[in-house]
């Protein structure tokens, strides 16, 4: 039978959740191994060498940038033209302005330390280690983050007559039907001769233990949830017909585990440690409006608050979103050109607001996320402020562009009140704790304009390794041009990918 590479990929996720899918993958060579990264070992400059770094975008890969290249002696300036730092790492507490265009926005949370939204960024995986490597280096206190709760709720209109249940009975029952298959499904004859009697009896006791199964290799629901909606087995069926069960899946996978790692405070402490060090390095409110790449460097025309100039430098690092920088005015190659046109900007959502009481806790849950199949997709708990009077609640985080479209269509009180509707299925009486929302669509962001580039596999084997090279003295930054999209790690990584060329050309500059 001929089988594609998608549709195996789908059977090892149904038969073994989506780290078995993950490792597939990984054999296949379809997903990058991503070990430990260190930061280059870029060589200080010689006295008298004069090497100057323009770096247009203030996230993360230039912060990385600029303070590696700093400490060796270049002559490092960073354009932001925003009036922050950080990029898609936005912590949002009470008076902060969100500059979406058409929905401008004033956070009303209460200035209280513990109140605050992490509206990018908001959790890192403890493989990420260049990350966190930076936050030990530069003193930024971590704490957990707890990502899987099994005490969270599960809602699927779909299932049970759109009923609320416990993570935990959601995943209790899955495993349990998919142990009695298996174990039914054994059969001596069907096992290769090496394979022991004594092999097969541990497989179906570890299939027991594992599914919780009776002696007949049933699972005994009554011993194993509180909830009748698995009471008729036909139920226990329709759990696999219901797309929500991959989420259900995504604590298994290698960057999402069920504690984390988060910044005491706020994801923004990152950016705001490297900005202590570098000092006046960084500018604000600079618009780049061309870059022109010359046979010694790049030259960058910008509009600051003294007005328009030009600034020359031997190289350029770029994080401008490439959604942005296809519009502006530039040299570069041709196929450079076209790579930057042919990626698809991401276009992720999350709202959140301010409740009044911490109701979710009366309801045994302490962080993690709630699923559902509505529009919201999630619920995030806050992991910190345990037991205070208030909390801010992510109540909507959606990563879909028809999801991500639908919001961007609506006025911030639209969504809030989408979001409180469609919340009530998951706690009953939601709307009466809301104090003060607000909501974050990142491809209607200005300076931004999208999210996470959303490479598909094509897109990348055609595209990646042109842009990710240099042209000329240019080259992209962010986690746009690296192999882990959407993460912080993947943005310091793409920094050190150029850094080490960049120490590279200039040593054999010196040499020559």
């Amino acid at each position: 039978m001929s089988i594609s590479r998608r549709r195996f990929l789908h059977l090892v996720g149904v038969a073994g959740g989506s780290t078995a899918a993950y490792q597939a993958a990984l054999g296949l060579g379809l997903i990058p191994i991503a070990g430990a990264a260190q930061p280059p070992d870029i060589a200080p400059l010689a006295r008298g060498v004069r090497k100057s770094v323009l770096i247009l975008g203030a996230g993360l890969a230039s912060l990385v940038a600029a303070y590696e290249l700093k400490r060796r002696g270049y002559r490092v300036r960073v354009l932001e033209a925003a009036n922050r730092i950080g990029g898609r790492i936005l912590t949002i507490r009470g008076g902060d302005v969100i500059d979406e265009v058409g929905n401008p926005q004033v956070c009303r949370f209460d200035r209280e330390p513990h109140l605050y939204f992490n509206a990018g960024a908001s959790r890192i995986p403890g493989d990420h280690t260049a990350t966190l490597d930076y936050c030990r280096k530069l003193d930024v206190e971590l704490e957990p983050f707890v990502n899987l709760n099994r005490d969270a709720w599960v809602q699927d209109d779909a299932l049970f007559g759109g009923q609320r249940i416990r993570n935990r009975e959601y995943m209790a029952e899955t495993r349990g039907f998919i142990s009695e298959l298996a174990a039914k499904s054994i059969r001596p004859e069907d096992i290769d001769e090496p394979f022991t009697a004594a092999d097969l009896k541990a497989i179906v006791e570890y299939l027991r233990q594992f599914g919780r199964l009776d002696p007949q290799l049933k699972a005994s629901r009554s011993k194993r949830t509180t909830s009748t909606s698995f009471a008729n087995p036909s139920a226990l069926q329709d759990l696999f017909h219901s797309k929500i069960l991959s989420g259900m899946a995504y604590g298994e996978s290698e960057d999402q585990s069920a504690v984390m790692l988060t910044p005491v405070g706020g994801m923004d402490r990152i950016p705001a440690a490297f900005a202590e060090r570098l000092g006046d390095v960084i500018q604000l409110n600079a618009r780049v409006d061309a870059i022109r790449l010359t046979d010694s460097g790049v030259d960058v025309d910008c509009v600051t608050r003294r007005g328009r100039e030009t600034l020359s430098a031997d190289f350029c690092l770029n994080s401008i979103p490439m959604q942005l920088l296809a519009g502006i005015e530039h040299n570069f190659p041709a196929d450079y050109t076209r790579g930057l046109a042919a990626v698809p900007r991401g276009k992720y959502f999350k709202l959140a607001f301010q409740a009044k009481e911490r109701f979710w806790e009366r309801e045994k849950i302490y962080g993690g996320i709630s699923w559902t199949m509505q529009d919201i997709s999630q619920i995030w708990y806050p992991s910190h402020g345990i037991h205070k009077r208030k909390g801010v609640i992510l109540g909507a985080y959606t990563f879909d562009g028809t999801s991500g479209d639908m919001f961007a269509r609506l006025s911030p009180q639209e969504r809030l009140a989408l979001a409180i509707r469609q919340g009530e299925k998951l706690h009953p009486g939601y709307g009466g704790y809301v104090e003060h929302g607000v909501s974050v669509c990142w491809h209607r962001m200005n300076h931004m304009l999208g999210c996470a580039a959303a490479w598909s596999g094509p897109l990348r084997t055609q595209w990646f390794k042109t842009l990710r090279e240099p042209a000329g003295h240019h080259y992209l930054l962010g986690d746009q041009i690296s192999e882990l999209p959407s993460w912080q790690e993947g943005a310091v990584r793409s920094a050190f990918f150029a850094l080490a060329d960049i120490d590279r050309r200039v040593r054999e500059s010196v040499v020559a």
